[in-house]
C-alpha cells in the first residue's frame, strides 16, 4: 500500500465494482458511503480459537454485517440497538499514513463502522479490553482519532459491557426483528399496562396471553420504547415501564384496557 502525492491519511477500500480505490481521507468522508461497502480484508480465522468470523442480522438495516469475533458482535448488538445509528459495516476500509517517525508507510483496518442519522460517523475497535493490541494499536488509533476529528466524526476504541449487561442485550436481541413488534393496537395496550413501573411479567400477564405478548414486550425493550435496568439480571419481577414521551404504536394513544378474546 502506498500514499498518493499528498501527503496526511488515505483510505482504500473496495468499490462496487470490487476494485480497489484509494482516496484522500477528507474527500473519502464526503463521497463515500462507506455503510454500504463489502469488508476490505477478510477477518483472520485463528486455528483453535473457539469464535471465528459470522454475520450479525441487523435491525437497523435488514441486512447481514460481518464480524470477526464475539466482542465485536456484542458492539455490533449495541450500535444496532442505538436510534441514531442509520448503517453498520464490518471492516470497510483501511486507513494508510506515513509515520512521521520513521517515515515508514503504517496502516490499519478499524473493526467496525457506524453512520448516524446526522451524517456523521464512528470508526471503531472491539478489543476484549482496553489494554489488549499493544503499541501498535495505540498508535495507530491516535492518528485515526484525530482524522476523524478533522471531518466531525469519531474513532474509539469499545470498551468491553459488563457481563450482565451483555446477557440481557442479548437475550433482548432475539426479538429484534419487526416480527416481534406486534399489531398497533396490542402494542399501544403494552403501553399502557407499563405506563407506570410495573414487574415485567405482572405487565404482560394483565395484556393478555403471555405466549403472545411477551415477545412485543421483549421487542419493545431491544427498541427502547419501554425500560428497564438492565445492570441486573433481566426476570419476571425486574420493573419496566414507558420511556417518558415515547408510545409502542404510531400515532397511537397510550391505552389502559386489557386485551381479550383474540
Amino acid at each position: 500500500m502506498v500514499l498518493g502525492r499528498r501527503s496526511g491519511v488515505e483510505v482504500a477500500f473496495s468499490s462496487a465494482a470490487g476494485q480497489v480505490e484509494q482516496l484522500v481521507w477528507e474527500q473519502a468522508a464526503l463521497s463515500v458511503g462507506f455503510e454500504e461497502l463489502a469488508p476490505v480484508s477478510a477477518f483472520p480465522v485463528v486455528p483453535g480459537r473457539r469464535w471465528g468470523p459470522g454475520w450479525w442480522w441487523s435491525a437497523t438495516t435488514g441486512r447481514h454485517v460481518v464480524h470477526g469475533s464475539a466482542t465485536m458482535r456484542t458492539q455490533l448488538m449495541v450500535l444496532d440497538r442505538d436510534p441514531a445509528v442509520t448503517g453498520l459495516a464490518g471492516r470497510p476500509v483501511r486507513f494508510v499514513w506515513r509515520d512521521e517517525a520513521d517515515g515508514r508507510v503504517r496502516s490499519w483496518v478499524p473493526q467496525l463502522f457506524a453512520r448516524y442519522a446526522d451524517g456523521t460517523g464512528l470508526f471503531a475497535d472491539c478489543p476484549s479490553s482496553l489494554s489488549a493490541g499493544g503499541t501498535r494499536a495505540r498508535r495507530a488509533g491516535a492518528v485515526l482519532e484525530a482524522a476523524c476529528a478533522r471531518v466531525g466524526w469519531a474513532y474509539r476504541r469499545l470498551e468491553p459491557l459488563p457481563a450482565v449487561v451483555e446477557a440481557n442485550l442479548r437475550w433482548l436481541a432475539g426479538y429484534r426483528h419487526p416480527r416481534y413488534r406486534g399489531l398497533s393496537r396490542l402494542q399501544a395496550v403494552v403501553a399502557g399496562a407499563f405506563a407506570v413501573p410495573r414487574p415485567l411479567f405482572d405487565g404482560a400477564v394483565s395484556v393478555g396471553d403471555p405466549l403472545q405478548v411477551l415477545p412485543v414486550v421483549y421487542h419493545a425493550l431491544w427498541s427502547g420504547q419501554l425500560v428497564a435496568g438492565l445492570d441486573e439480571p433481566l426476570h419476571g419481577g425486574s420493573l419496566v415501564c414507558v420511556r417518558v414521551g415515547v408510545g409502542l404504536g404510531r400515532g397511537q394513544e397510550v391505552g389502559v384496557d386489557v386485551l381479550g378474546g383474540e
